[in-house]
């Protein structure tokens, strides 16, 4: 769940973000003292007035909107357990999601195509995105975004973010990409069937059939076409994969503290993989694919995810694995795009 001018957070990652600054011991003292409601929302249409949003925009998003707190409810009640690994990917890649993808491949496998061919990214992990994201356009969210949004921005806690937010989906009213009643999604401001947040529907979001707006509610090539330029802005290579399972020799721990394995770098998930070697290093440190075989013989880096911890799945991660984490960094979460998208791989 990916969320300001920075790259889009995933909306699972929003949600943790959220949870965090909610936790913290030291927000209470934090928090601005606001104004009542209605003169605080006055200021907001004031402020959308002053950036250039017309006044008719103004109206039409702000009517009947209240402060809802369903949305605090959802934001105050957010699961905090961490399930395993086994159980996350079980949860989200049954029967049921793997055979929605298929046919939803096959009904715009032209669409796919295009697009994966425009952006040089593989069709697949287009679908595997759209698949974790909302279940292929299933689960997109009826929340009205203004809404959400207000109730969110007049929350003390994020007041700053999310009136930027705010500000973000006036402008996407404004230009006509949707009008308010399709502008829907999740409680935290997460939209369409890509999940983005109004900043990076700004940043991302592409038009892809040429209509002169970028609908990621209702167009499927606009949705295909705005994950791939996502992932294409983070570097995603179409020659490669994401990574792989792999298995690792008993003495791993010794061969790795020997060879003096880091992180690959402090950035959220990454910072619990080690390495950054190529495909013929970590073969030599005797790490093989799955059923045993040897590594593939390319010219790849790799680091390695434990996802749950040295007793758990080992997983080499490539650059596209990286793009992936973009999106929400979360090693769960990426793993499981780059699994769905290998189920996929035969419906391309």
């Amino acid at each position: 769940m990916v969320i300001t001018s920075m790259p889009r957070f995933g909306y699972a990652v929003l949600l943790f973000i959220l949870a965090s600054i909610s936790a913290s011991p030291s927000s209470a003292q934090e928090q601005p003292a606001l104004p009542p409601f209605e003169e605080w929302l006055a200021g907001v249409k004031a402020e959308a007035l002053a950036q250039g949003i017309r006044a008719e925009t103004v109206e039409a998003a702000f009517a009947g909107v209240t402060h809802d707190e369903s949305v605090i409810a959802a934001d105050r009640n957010q699961p905090e357990k961490k399930l395993e690994f086994p159980t996350y990917v079980s949860q989200r890649l049954d029967d049921r999601r793997f055979a929605r993808g298929r046919d939803k491949m096959a009904a715009h496998k032209a669409e796919l195509a295009a697009v994966a061919k425009a952006y040089d990214v593989q069709a697949r992990f287009i679908a595997a995105v759209w698949g974790l994201e909302t279940n292929f356009g299933a689960h997109s969210g009826g929340r009205n975004i203004i809404q959400s949004l207000v109730t969110l921005a007049y929350d003390p806690r994020r007041t700053a973010y999310f009136r930027k937010e705010l500000l973000a989906a006036l402008k996407i009213l404004d230009e006509g990409h949707v009008t308010v009643d399709r502008m829907v999604g999740s409680w935290a401001g997460a939209m369409g069937q890509p999940q983005f947040m109004p900043s990076s529907f700004k940043a991302f979001a592409q038009d892809f059939d040429g209509d002169g707006r970028r609908d990621i509610w209702d167009s499927y090539v606009d949705v295909f076409a705005s994950i791939a330029y996502y992932l294409k802005f983070y570097g995603w290579r179409s020659d490669q994969t994401w990574g792989r399972q792999v298995t690792l020799p008993k003495d791993f721990a010794e061969r790795a503290a020997q060879a003096n394995l880091a992180p690959p770098s402090t950035r959220c998930a990454l910072r619990n993989h080690i390495g950054n070697m190529t495909l013929a290093q970590w073969q030599a440190l005797g790490v093989r694919r799955l059923n045993g075989a040897a590594l593939p013989k390319a010219d790849v880096m790799a680091s390695l995810a434990r996802p749950d911890g040295p007793d758990g799945a080992a997983y080499l991660t490539y650059g596209n694995y990286r793009a992936i984490l973009r999106y929400n960094c979360s090693d769960y979460y990426a793993l499981t795009v780059g699994k769905l998208a290998d189920m996929l791989k035969d419906f391309e």
